[in-house]
């Protein structure tokens, strides 16, 4: 269940540019942190907004947490958009 409004997480710049990156393929924390110029601290506080609203998910893989675009979770957003295009 979604706990994020996922018009509010994709409002920040930094989120969408993870999701651009997440997109290609998916991606570790550290991963994503080098195209960043914010802390790794600070992207997984980026990640947890976009896990809450569903718009990506995380498998572990041994050590590492793996992020993913949640393609489901833009269903939300694709159905409130596309009423305006109907």
């Amino acid at each position: 269940m979604s706990n994020t409004d996922p018009f509010s997480a994709i409002a920040d710049p930094n989120r969408r540019f993870l999701l651009e990156e997440l997109r290609r393929a998916p991606r570790t924390v550290n991963e994503l942190a080098e195209g960043l110029p914010i802390s790794r601290p600070a992207v997984s506080q980026h990640l947890k907004a976009l896990l809450d609203s569903n718009l990506v998910s995380v498998t572990s893989e041994g050590t590492k947490r793996i992020y993913a675009v949640n393609n489901r979770g833009f269903d939300t957003l694709n159905l409130w958009l596309d009423q305006f295009w109907a």
